[in-house]
């Protein structure tokens, strides 16, 4: 069963991989905005996400988009998507990767 939900975990990361910031040419995953997946024992996944900014223009159209990604995923139940912002994101919790494309390596 574990290996169950860690195949679960990496198809949502593979899935969260194809959600950008309209504003970025980065997906959110290696933005650092994912804080949290958590997948129960019925496939229910819980995410705890930020924005790069509290007022962020684009914010109902990344959670959509992450919410509707998630769901298209065969095993997933439900998604429920928590926003939060404690801890406030900044640029160090970016991937080397998204570092490297954004210009700040």
């Amino acid at each position: 069963m574990e290996t169950t939900e860690l195949t679960i975990e990496e198809k949502i990361v593979k899935m969260l991989r194809t959600v950008y910031d309209p504003e970025i040419p980065v997906n959110v995953y290696d933005l650092g905005l994912i804080y949290n997946v958590n997948v129960d024992e019925e496939k229910n996944v819980t995410i705890d996400m930020t924005l790069t900014a509290p007022n962020c223009p684009a914010a109902d159209f990344i959670i959509e988009d992450v919410r509707m990604k998630v769901e298209s995923i065969d095993e997933v139940k439900n998604v429920d998507i928590k926003l939060v912002f404690e801890p406030q994101w900044d640029k160090d919790m970016m991937s080397e990767e998204a570092k490297l494309e954004l210009g700040f390596l």
